[in-house]
């Protein structure tokens, strides 16, 4: 169950990284660095050290860019020994990305549509549908292009499984266990009712990198993702 628990180190440094790190222990297995940690803090070079000590990590920086330049950038990240990787969404992306993935461990996962978006957000971005509609779109998308998975709310998880089938892993983030506070999230669920909706791994910040005790506060997001919850 531990895998299935991405502790979010949105943190400035990696001094403080370091030590939320220490402090966990063996309580977590899996990292994300985001762009806070990866451009400030050292991120990369910090991602490798975590490698390198037998966790995994996800370097979630969702790539955009020119074929040629996401075919570089995603099989450079292959090669870091990373287990997962954000792109945006858009077939020819995903083409290309699940192309430059083969072969490695690495699972290049497609982001839909931000946890901290609604519909109105998306109409205000130019789509002419909702946010479930969209990503539904996404994750059609997602299946023919041949990569390990999306990035999506918990609330679109069993839409996505319908479409996507059993292989690809669907990773939530807006995790936010019993009596946490919503933050800047919008599309939020509880840890079990993600994971019987159909997600794979679950993203968790906040809830417990501003604990006061993190690694009860991580103990306790893992209790709740087991009770109840049958294992694939």
């Amino acid at each position: 169950m531990s895998g299935q628990l991405i502790v979010a180190l949105d943190l400035d440094s990696r001094a403080e990284a370091e030590a939320l790190i220490d402090r966990l222990g063996d309580a977590v297995d899996f990292y994300k660095i985001g762009y806070q940690l990866f451009y400030g803090g050292d991120g990369l070079a910090l991602g490798k050290m975590l490698i390198a000590a037998g966790k995994k990590v996800f370097f979630d920086l969702k790539l955009l860019d020119i074929d040629n330049t996401i075919e570089k950038g995603v099989a450079a990240f292959a090669r870091t020994g990373a287990s997962m990787l954000t792109i945006h969404a858009y077939p020819k992306t995903m083409r290309v990305a699940a192309k430059a993935a083969e072969g490695s461990g690495l699972t290049v996962l497609g982001v839909t549509v931000l946890t901290s978006m609604d519909d109105a957000d998306v109409a205000e971005a130019g789509y002419g549908r909702d946010a479930a509609g969209l990503v539904a779109l996404r994750a059609q998308q997602a299946r023919d292009a041949g990569i390990g998975g999306l990035v999506a709310s918990a609330h679109e998880a069993e839409m996505i499984r319908t479409i996507v089938g059993d292989k690809l892993a669907i990773v939530t983030p807006g995790i936010r266990p019993a009596g946490s506070a919503l933050g800047d999230q919008k599309r939020v669920m509880g840890p079990r009712a993600a994971l019987d909706a159909g997600a794979t791994h679950l993203v968790v910040g906040r809830p417990i990198t501003a604990a006061p005790d993190p690694v009860e506060a991580a103990r306790a997001i893992l209790a709740e993702m087991a009770g109840g919850h049958r294992l694939a």
